[in-house]
């Protein structure tokens, strides 16, 4: 088999090819990349596109009459051609201070993949979902994959755009019944290789990472609807491969247990719990994204909080999936890579990046991707 990945050097995409590559029925892997990166795993040859190419007006007018925008589905129907499968993990989560920078590449550029799909005839499309995609629900019971794909806020961009795509997915499915489409909803993933790109994307410049430590950090916040679900990034891409190979479709929720709560959250940190009202809590997360603290809106906390708890069952009964690390493992490695500056092999996933945190400073926090 011949597999595409889309989004190949992230947290998920180095996973993936990683597992694809080491695969006996996995014939050859091509990573499309923005940045093309030293590294290179087993069986793996990068090409370079940009699925979001183009300009802020053409994104704005969302039409393919620009040549620039053409010559991105082109790029991609020539990259798709011959493949048995298309991975598309590419989503840019910043810059969450410029929401047409996010649309152009999540929205837009996942229009562009799809339709390059179906003009090169490609058999399968594995798409990168999120628990994020979920309307809000409740907290006292697992939910399946039958719960509504609205977005948990719409004015938080991630949760609006993931919404949106879900959309779009649907409408391919209705014109393109031979193709076939799984749509992976992870929780949250986690491992140490990913601990700078997530501070980077999530915490800011100013989190003392080496102090993310048990002990050193006294309280965890007990906040109304704090329950969320985790998963290790290789359990994620192990699901990844089942989805290249098994002949499924449709959706399939990625979790693993314990649900993560303050009491979880005090464990891993040696923390003690202390019961806070959301209303404290939003205000400050707010204060702190007007003043360019912190690279995330307070909209995401508040989707966050009312993000529905997942089941499992289907993933484990028609992929024959189960995650082998626990929730709080996953937890556990990524505070270890913050303490330890920890990153991976490729440019997304670097430690630190060119200018550190004075150039995340200097170029306005959530500005830039």
């Amino acid at each position: 088999m011949r597999v595409v990945v889309l989004g190949a050097t992230g947290n998920v995409g180095t996973a993936v090819v990683r597992r694809l590559g080491d695969d006996p029925h996995i014939a050859s892997v091509v990573g499309v990349v923005r940045r093309v990166p030293s590294w290179t795993p087993p069986k793996t040859e990068w090409a370079s596109a940009d699925i979001g190419g183009g300009d802020a007006g053409a994104a704005a007018r969302s039409d393919t009459e620009d040549p620039a925008e053409r010559a991105v589905e082109e790029r991609l129907t020539e990259l798709f051609r011959g493949a048995d499968a298309v991975v598309h993990l590419a989503w840019l989560m910043q810059p969450m201070r410029d929401p047409l920078a996010t649309w152009r590449t999540n929205v837009l550029g996942t229009l562009r993949v799809l339709r390059a799909v179906a003009a090169a005839e490609v058999p399968a499309l594995v798409y990168a979902s999120s628990v994020g995609a979920y309307a809000p629900g409740p907290h006292d019971r697992f939910v399946d994959e039958s719960w509504p794909t609205h977005g948990g806020r719409p004015d938080a961009a991630y949760c609006r755009e993931k919404a949106y795509v879900e959309r779009l997915l649907d409408g391919f499915e209705h014109d393109h019944p031979g193709v076939r489409v799984v749509r992976m909803r992870p929780g949250f993933l986690f491992r140490r290789e990913s601990a700078g790109e997530q501070r980077r994307l999530f915490g800011g410049p100013f989190v003392p990472q080496r102090l993310v430590r048990p002990g050193v950090v006294p309280v965890v916040p007990d906040l109304p609807g704090l329950r969320f679900q985790a998963l290790h990034t290789e359990d994620a891409a192990e699901a990844y491969r089942l989805a290249v190979l098994r002949p499924v479709r449709g959706a399939f929720n990625l979790t693993a247990d314990p649900v993560v709560d303050a009491s979880v959250l005090a464990d891993v940190l040696g923390a003690r719990v202390v019961r806070l009202p959301p209303g404290p809590v939003r205000a400050a997360a707010g204060a702190a994204w007007r003043l360019r603290l912190v690279p995330a809106p307070p909209e995401l906390l508040d989707a966050f909080l009312r993000l529905p708890l997942m089941d499992r069952g289907r993933a484990e009964r028609e992929l024959g999936w189960t995650p082998r690390h626990s929730s709080a493992e996953a937890l556990r490695e990524l505070l270890r890579g913050l303490r330890e500056v920890a990153g991976g092999p490729t440019p997304p996933l670097a430690a630190t990046t060119d200018g550190g945190r004075a150039h995340e400073i200097a170029t306005g926090v959530g500005r830039r991707p």
